[in-house]
């Protein structure tokens, strides 16, 4: 027995009565979402301060659109990092396990996350700064982008009930709204300081704070056993030697199709939750505080939303449901922003919180529709390479797509026009993808060329 096989095969599962299985399908449930909400905290926390602060800080001789562009710019190098993350990570998820990985990723985000904490601005050390904020923000697209693929499959992958996995997978999901409402309830928190403190400093703490969320994420994770499935790899020999390369040979078409799916769930939501500040600031004349809150009470309602979606493609099918959520939000988008322009605050307020909706009809089955692509062997890497390639085409670019198109057209229409036109995209990906939903995953798929 080797000592993969040795560290491994016991905690498998293997032998576990059906009440020992569920406790440990509830602690990998619970190790995941928690630990996601903490990673998603530290990166929706530099997206929301990137529109509030750092155009201010970091580039303060700009115009104030063009610094806001030089700030998304950097916020957009999160998301190239992140197909990088997927390929490391994803690399080591299907060679050594879940858990450790998962272990790994939550430490490269936290702890980049609280260096952000101390990145001197503009007036220290002049552009140098920028330059820290953009390899910190590197570090945690690497960071991220091994994350999901774990989480969602240390989930998933307990789960003894084929007809369950889409409720089950879109609990790690639940980390995103979680980990939105946390780090904009941090920056409301501190942005309560009286003066220029908020501007001086006080952005800073909620940063620092990460490392006492992964104190708590650590803790909880070290606590869980590895997967079933994985488990029966190793004990059957079947670990593949560079996943990430077989992947990539064996499933290129899942992968594409895994990345243009995100399109009209992934580019919405970032200019749903981070565009939203500086267009509602700088074009609607709202503040701060109204914005945090409004997102802050659409991320409330997610809570329920993404698991109930989730839930519900179990019932009628991973595509079937993600696809009426592509269509809503291409329509939803006009609805949006014909709202934002009404300049009344009730509806501005009610058009924040039904924003996420459309989102949550596809992140809800998304987990399970883009996991259950792929054979267990080269899971992890083609699950995380789909999902974080997305991060390139859709969610990095996305603010700055936004931001270019109304500062050049002066109209959130063509912004509108965009969501749209990724909706088409995400219809015709999931079209073309297998939907897997109450198929057995856990034995190995056929060949690429068998099928």
């Amino acid at each position: 027995m080797s000592a993969l096989e040795a560290n491994v095969i016991p905690l498998g599962g293997s032998g576990l009565s059906p009440e020992e299985h569920r406790i440990q399908l509830r602690r990998a449930v619970i190790a995941s979402t928690i630990g996601t909400a903490i990673e998603w905290y530290d990166f929706f926390l530099y997206s929301t301060v990137t529109g509030l602060v750092f155009a201010k800080l970091f580039f303060p001789n700009s115009d104030p659109w063009v610094g806001t562009l030089e700030a998304f710019a950097i916020y957009a190098v999160g998301f190239v990092a992140r197909p990088v993350g997927a390929a490391i990570f994803g690399h080591y998820g299907d060679r050594i396990g879940r858990k450790s990985t998962l272990i790994a990723t939550l430490l490269c985000m936290g702890l980049a996350t609280f260096a952000v904490a101390l990145v001197p601005t503009y007036d220290r050390i002049g552009i140098w700064g920028a330059v820290l904020l953009t390899v910190l923000r590197f570090i945690q697209g690497v960071g991220v982008g091994g994350e999901w693929g774990g989480s969602v499959l240390m989930s998933m992958e307990w789960a003894r009930n084929n007809h369950s996995r889409g409720l089950v997978a879109s609990w790690p999901q639940f980390g995103v709204p979680c980990g939105l409402f946390l780090a904009n309830l941090a920056v409301l928190a501190f942005s309560q300081m009286s003066g220029e403190q908020f501007l001086a400093w006080g952005w800073r703490i909620p940063f620092a704070l990460s490392l006492i969320l992964v104190g708590v994420g650590l803790y909880i994770r070290l606590g869980i056993l590895e997967t079933p499935i994985f488990a029966k790899l190793v004990a059957e020999r079947k670990v593949e030697r560079a996943p990430m390369l077989a992947v990539i040979k064996e499933y290129p078409k899942e992968i594409l199709m895994s990345a243009f799916a995100r399109m009209s769930e992934q580019a919405p939501f970032y200019i749903f939750t981070a565009f939203v500040f500086s267009y509602g600031i700088k074009s609607l004349g709202l503040s701060r505080d109204f914005l945090l809150t409004a997102v802050l009470a659409a991320s409330v309602v997610s809570f329920v939303s993404i698991p109930v979606f989730g839930h519900v493609s179990d019932r009628i099918g991973r595509k079937n449901m993600y696809m009426i959520g592509a269509l809503v939000t291409g329509i939803f988008g006009f609805i949006y922003f014909a709202m934002l322009k009404t300049g009344s605050e009730p509806i501005i307020f009610l058009a924040i919180i039904l924003s996420l909706i459309p989102h949550d009809m596809q992140y809800g089955p998304q987990a399970a529709l883009i996991a259950e692509s792929f054979t267990g062997r080269l899971r992890y890497s083609g699950a995380s390479l789909g999902y974080q390639l997305a991060s390139v085409i859709a969610g990095g670019p996305a603010p700055l797509i936004a931001t270019w198109l109304y500062a050049t057209t002066n109209s959130a229409t063509a912004i509108a026009i965009y969501i749209a036109a990724c909706a088409v995209i995400t219809l015709i990906a999931t079209a073309l993808m297998t939907d897997y939903t109450g198929k057995d995953i856990s034995a190995e798929y056929q060949a690429r060329s068998a099928r």
